[in-house]
Formats: C-alpha cells, sequence, structure tokens
C-alpha cells in the first residue's frame, strides 16, 4: 500500500483550480529537510481533490507547518527535446497544521493539572519502605495414608 507522512512546509500559496466536470483541485510546493547533513531540502508539489481541496485553499497559507498524510505518485511528462521527465507528486488525504511561519498569538495562561498522590516530587530524596513484620509461615504435613497400596500393577 502507498500511503506516507510527511511533516513539511508549505513553500507556495495553495492555488485552488476546477477540472472541466466542476471538482476542486488544490496545488501547493511543499519544503522538507533532507536525511543527510549538506544535502539541500527536498521539494514537491502537493495536490489534494474535492472538499480537501477547498479547504486547504481556505485553511493553509504559504509558510504553514503540517503533517502531510497521502500517497506518493509519479507522473511522467514528454519533452520536447525527446526525453521523458519524471516527476514525483503528493496527493493529499489528510493534513493537519502544526504552526505558521507568522508570529501566533500565545495562548492563555492555563493552571497546573492536581498532581495523583502516587507521583513523587523531583526535588525529594529516596526514603526506604519500611521493612514488612515478619510472620512465620505455616508447615505442611501430609495426612497419614490410611491403607497401603497392595496393587502390583502400576496402572
Amino acid at each position: 500500500m502507498n500511503s506516507c507522512v510527511l511533516m513539511a512546509q508549505i513553500m507556495s500559496e495553495p492555488e485552488l483550480r476546477y477540472t472541466p466536470d466542476n471538482t476542486p483541485l488544490a496545488q501547493m510546493l511543499i519544503q522538507f529537510p533532507a536525511l543527510r547533513d549538506g544535502d539541500p531540502a527536498c521539494q514537491i508539489k502537493a495536490i489534494a481533490w474535492g472538499n480537501m481541496g477547498t479547504q486547504v485553499q481556505e485553511s493553509h497559507h504559504e509558510g504553514d507547518q503540517v503533517i502531510l498524510v497521502g500517497r506518493l505518485t509519479m507522473n511522467t511528462i514528454d519533452r520536447p527535446e525527446g526525453f521523458k521527465e519524471k516527476k514525483a507528486e503528493f496527493v493529499i488525504s489528510q493534513i493537519q497544521s502544526v504552526g505558521s511561519g507568522m508570529a501566533m498569538p500565545s495562548p492563555a495562561p492555563m493552571t497546573p493539572a492536581p498532581t495523583p498522590s502516587n507521583v513523587v516530587p523531583l526535588n525529594s530524596t529516596y526514603q526506604q519502605p519500611p521493612a514488612p513484620a515478619v510472620t512465620p509461615t505455616p508447615t505442611y504435613t501430609p495426612p497419614a495414608d490410611p491403607e497401603p497400596n497392595l496393587d502390583d500393577i502400576p496402572f
């Protein structure tokens, strides 16, 4: 199954277009860091169809940091120079904002959650728990065999 999850930054404002049968199609350029130090960041075209395309165009903008779930497709293009070029394209099925390139308003201060009773504060010292009281264990005495086994056959 072809399924990918990417954390990327939107590099171009999502552009909404419509197919001849009036299906919305949003496309944008996304960028994510390379795997190795010194390599350039990877850029790829991302598209979203239908209601997802409309949502992408309305809710997400250039500079936003997003998590994308979708599939990777390869498109082959015949070039006028006489060769074929393959381009990767990411088809979005889900999108979630992580942050944006603009300054975000700071959230309202939150009240701390109550501390559960089984949590020990970090600045406390370890104290040995008291040893449990020693109780004598009862000894087992098997009952006396009332009659001996006189059968020679073992089964």
